[in-house]
């Protein structure tokens, strides 16, 4: 069963950074990979949110590895960030290629943390 939700998930989480992709294309952003970014950014928030929200007990493991590492993991992508950062540095843009590490490490921590931060809160208030 938990191979068939992964899989729908991922499906889905694939078509969501194909749609990212479209919508924020690189060429409008002056050669900057927004899309990715963007991207990181939500999927990281999005993850540490789910993963602090769904840690009880009661919440189902399968259903947990479906959205988890289907949909969102399937959303994010390092290795499109990987690439990026190389055909940057492939065309000499070294400083966008380095905001673009730095911006992609410190934002994606950020947003995880933020993501963690809010469902610690909502966690809470559903508790009272």
């Amino acid at each position: 069963m938990v191979y068939v939700v992964v899989g729908i998930a991922g499906m889905l989480g694939a078509l969501l950074r194909y749609y990212v992709g479209v919508l924020l294309p690189t060429a409008s952003f002056f050669g900057f990979p927004l899309g990715t970014l963007v991207v990181n950014f939500v999927g990281s928030f999005l993850l540490g949110w789910f993963a602090t929200w769904s840690a009880r007990p009661s919440f189902p493991l399968w259903l947990k590895t479906g959205i988890a590492t289907g949909l969102i993991g399937s959303f994010t992508t390092f290795s499109t960030f990987s690439v990026d950062f190389l055909q940057l540095v492939q065309h000499h843009a070294w400083k966008m290629a380095f905001l673009y590490v730095f911006l992609s490490m410190f934002g994606g921590l950020l947003c995880s943390w933020s993501g963690f931060r809010v469902a610690k809160q909502t966690t809470r208030k559903e508790a009272l």
